[in-house]
């Protein structure tokens, strides 16, 4: 069970008490990320990410923070999203004040020193290269770069580099002063405390300021593309990346978790239609999957595999066939079956953690739906009919619509676009 409450400056605090265990996690969400940026300042929503851990009055240097956090043997992290900023601390449950305190000083007394900022520029470059070099993680970039292309959502969180060289101190601070205020947070506490001194301390550390409302994301309209579009990285590298994909339908549509039913069917298993077809008889790839993921107002259904370099062209035909195959036939009663069973499955497992639960309804919440919890979604899932998901294939795979990023040793798009078109 949680409990949320909507507090007077429209902030909201989820509880997810737990008896059973000795810890909590305390964590902070902004709904801001890269989607609110400018071509100018993209790569900001990350880089005050950083700059929260650099020191405030109180504790002015970094390892002023770590140490202190250290000595409880606490884990401490944040990261940034396109369409929102976290920060949390897990720790033992007796170190909940200095939990909240610590996150509410960092929070709201980051020092923006300039010193300090131009130190971190360098740290994020070598964050951004760390991703780039690395194809199995640069791949979404890509992907996502160019099947929401001339959108925001096409930027990249980290940004490009010679932003992060350039953006001003004022910069910085003026966009934390935008979106780093309490309306537009969600205060989320997980594990072991006692409810009445927890919100004590929530509302010392973290108090009600005046009435706004949260940021409100412009929406991305889903377009049509006249042909498929094709986007390469040329690199020297023996396994080739792939990721194949199609825009699919808001993240807040009920009819969503359809969508999760079929990438589960096609790839989301060991015995899955394209881990048994494109790597256990053909033998093709390492490693392929499916899935559907994406933003609040747009989603997408994407195909991902590790190619051998010389049978990628072999590979996306294969796949091409196994997507027609579905498209045609559709889906079958067991087939659905075994798919809803093994997301309940999994579903249930990962929220034996009081931590998954809590980001489970913060996740929710970030969309501004009704928070569900897991028996009305395991209801839900219930109810969806083969019909539904043989009409959600139908919907989704067309390959005028299609978008393709690859990492691998080509210049030349035709033979890809030959693929794809034929």
């Amino acid at each position: 069970m949680y409990k949320r409450i909507k507090r007077k400056d429209n902030s909201v605090i989820i509880l997810v008490p737990n008896k059973e265990t000795k810890a909590i996690t305390f964590e902070v969400l902004y709904k801001v990320g890269s989607r609110e940026e400018s071509k100018n300042n993209n790569g900001v929503s990350h880089f005050l990410e950083h700059l929260m851990f650099k020191g405030t009055e109180k504790r002015p240097k970094t390892v002023d923070i770590s140490k202190e956090l250290d000595g409880i043997g606490a884990e401490y992290n944040a990261f940034t999203g396109k369409d929102h900023t976290g920060y949390y601390i897990k720790a033992d449950q007796d170190n909940l004040p200095l939990a909240i305190e610590m996150l509410s000083d960092m929070l709201h007394n980051s020092k923006f020193d300039k010193e300090e900022m131009d130190k971190e520029r360098g740290v994020i470059i070598e964050e951004i290269n760390m991703y780039e070099d690395n194809p199995l993680m640069y791949i979404g970039d890509v992907f996502e770069s160019l099947i929401y292309k001339d959108t925001k959502l096409g930027y990249s969180i980290g940004g490009p580099k010679e932003n992060i060289v350039n953006l001003s101190r004022n910069a910085l601070y003026n966009y934390y002063q935008k979106y780093y205020y309490s309306a537009n947070s969600i205060i989320c506490l997980a594990g072991n405390f006692n409810e009445k001194k927890a919100l004590k301390l929530i509302n010392k550390f973290f108090p009600i300021e005046k009435k706004r409302g949260r940021a409100e994301f412009k929406k991305v309209k889903k377009t049509k593309q006249a042909n498929p579009q094709i986007s390469i990285i040329k690199r020297d590298i023996e396994q080739t990346q792939l990721l194949l994909g199609f825009k699919s339908i808001a993240k807040k549509d009920k009819n969503f978790l359809r969508t999760q039913v079929l990438a589960n069917i096609l790839g989301g298993t060991m015995s899955s239609r394209l881990f048994l077809e494109i790597r256990e008889k053909r033998g093709l790839c390492y490693f392929i999957k499916a899935s559907s993921d994406g933003y609040e107002d747009l989603t997408s259904f994407n195909i991902q595999a590790g190619l051998n370099k010389e049978k990628t062209y072999e590979a996306l035909k294969a796949i091409k066939e196994e997507l027609n195959k579905l498209k045609k036939d559709g889906i079958s009663e067991e087939e659905l079956k075994k798919s809803k069973d093994n997301i309940k499955g999994r579903l249930i497992l990962k929220l034996e953690s009081v931590t998954a639960k809590l980001n489970l309804y913060a996740s929710q919440e970030l969309l501004g739906k009704d928070i569900k919890e897991i028996d009305e979604i395991l209801k839900e899932l219930d109810g969806i009919t083969l019909k539904q998901v043989n009409n959600m294939t139908k919907n989704i795979i067309s390959w005028s619509q299609s978008n393709l990023a690859i990492i691998g040793p080509w210049q030349s798009k035709n033979k890809f676009l030959n693929i794809l078109k034929n």
